[in-house]
């Protein structure tokens, strides 16, 4: 069992009412369904939402099985990112006619946000051109990316994160089929780790369940190269007491144990500072520190002095 997104595929909505938590945003769409008349769209949000999905299955509604691949095309503008690739398959595919008896065809570009600027530009004037037979649906995480004649050409559609419980209910439903066991710890660090990405809940469960018969958040913090948060807050704890030594020999104890980068290490950090029980004034104090680091690694600076300029600051802070 190898996990290269296989159940994510196999247990993907087939239709708008099987979309999870996004019910104001799947009740739009089926208004559009009913009424066979669709504008632009803009679908924006983070990963693992719903996004491409809500896509085909809007298509499917619309289409029927018989001209859904005939009347739908799914470029990833990651992959085509340039003014070419609008100039050229985009065009190509929107200059003829739909067929069937709906009036439009739809052209899907996933990962829009990684558009270039000119390629944005010629989209635009595609759009305005091909509106009597056309119609775009943009997927991106960042709207800002996106130029604002696009936007205002666009009915723009928020996906919100999934909620715990609605993922938690949806790996239950894969494990029960797929005949795998997970506890109730295990189930918590899946959830704790994609912070409500679905998609790459589904594909941890499934890296998880290829190393084990049953799984534990053992191993589920193992198989994301994620440290466990109560390993995290001991080091903070540690740190905060001017325990700097012990407070570093537990940073390289994470990176070498779970092999976790220094960004995924700041990633918890910040996330375990703003879930610590201290005063506001401390909390903010400890952020500034942590945004100062993360801003010199994106800079190019060396990960191990960093992190351990990050814990002397905690440590002196905390001696104060």
């Amino acid at each position: 069992m190898s996990a290269n997104g296989i159940w994510t595929e196999k247990y993907r909505p087939q239709t708008l009412k099987e979309i999870t938590d996004q019910e104001e945003t799947v009740e739009r769409l089926k208004r559009f369904v009913a009424t066979k008349s669709i504008p632009h769209m803009l679908f924006a949000g983070p990963p693992g939402t719903g996004k491409t999905t809500a896509a085909i299955c809007l298509a499917k509604e619309l289409f029927g099985p018989g001209s859904f691949r005939s009347n739908f095309i799914e470029l990833n503008a990651s992959d085509e990112r340039g003014i070419e690739t609008i100039r050229t398959r985009v065009k190509d595919f929107a200059r003829t006619s739909p067929i069937g008896e709906f009036p439009y065809k739809i052209i899907c570009l996933d990962e829009a946000d990684n558009l270039t600027s000119d390629a944005q530009q010629a989209l635009r004037r595609t759009m305005e051109i091909f509106s009597h037979n056309c119609r775009f649906i943009l997927i991106c995480n960042y709207s800002s990316k996106i130029i604002e004649p696009i936007q205002s050409r666009c009915a723009i559609f928020r996906f919100q994160r999934i909620s715990e419980e609605k993922i938690k209910e949806r790996l239950l439903y894969i494990a029960e089929k797929e005949k795998v066991s997970i506890s109730g710890k295990g189930l918590d660090a899946i959830v704790y780790i994609t912070e409500g990405d679905l998609r790459r809940a589904i594909n941890l469960l499934q890296t998880s369940a290829a190393l084990n018969e049953e799984i534990t958040e053992e191993i589920v913090f193992k198989v994301a190269g994620r440290a466990h948060p109560a390993e995290i807050r001991k080091m903070l704890t540690l740190s905060l007491e001017g325990k700097f030594k012990e407070a570093r020999d537990t940073l390289y104890n994470l990176m070498t144990r779970y092999g976790v980068s220094a960004s995924d290490i700041l990633q918890q950090v910040h996330r375990e500072i703003l879930n610590m029980d201290i005063e506001e004034e401390r909390k903010t104090a400890l952020l500034d520190y942590v945004g100062e680091v993360d801003f010199r690694l994106s800079e190019g600076a060396h990960p191990d002095v960093q992190l351990s300029a990050l814990l002397a600051k905690f440590s002196l802070f905390g001696a104060v």
